[in-house]
């Protein structure tokens, strides 16, 4: 009997790491597993281990990959603004729009602040996350006006995800002009 033919898939380590995410969203970190990642992607289980060297090593990548992808979008929309009320603005935005915290990012990043307290090598992924929120925010602001701003846009965010009520724009405007106030 000839071997079967063998599937050419070039994206096949990237579309892994993508379809762990979907895997992670739909089971939590903790029922991730190499057998329910092969079969989200529809490849054998043998491929995890010749392109990832253990579910820890693939966990990071695909944690590394939200990252960089909401920090990306994060930067992209602070890059729009020219002045320092525009940037004010595109905080507001990165807080009420939904386009920033889907409800499938907040859960992924639900449980990357999970994962990472009990893993380094995802602390190290917080850690550069965080680094490159503030540092899209200093172009606008100074370091620890960054650095408050940072810190409202997690927890609010993570408060709209759970609150009926969650501050409306007017609400968490007044917070980012008074965090992104001048000292006396």
């Amino acid at each position: 009997m000839p071997a079967a033919p063998r599937r050419h898939d070039p994206d096949r380590r990237a579309r892994l790491i993508r379809v762990t995410l979907d895997v992670i969203a739909a089971h939590g970190v903790a029922g991730t597993t190499h057998r329910r990642i092969a079969a989200a992607a529809d490849v054998p289980l043998g491929s995890l281990t010749y392109h990832f060297a253990g579910l820890d090593d693939l966990l990071t990548e695909a944690f590394t990959l939200l990252a960089d992808t909401v920090s990306g979008r994060f930067e992209a929309r602070l890059a729009t603004a020219t002045t320092r009320a525009e940037a004010c603005e595109a905080v507001v935005d990165l807080v009420v729009e939904e386009d920033w915290a889907t409800p499938r990012t907040m859960l992924l990043s639900y449980e990357l602040y999970a994962y990472a307290a009990r893993v380094p090598a995802l602390a190290a992924v917080m850690r550069d996350w965080m680094g490159k929120s503030r540092a899209a925010l200093e172009r606008h602001f100074s370091p620890e006006e960054a650095r408050a701003l940072d810190a409202m846009i997690e927890g609010l965010t993570i408060h709209r995800s759970v609150d009926p009520r969650p501050a409306g724009r007017d609400e968490v405007r007044a917070i980012v002009e008074r965090l992104a106030a001048p000292l006396p």
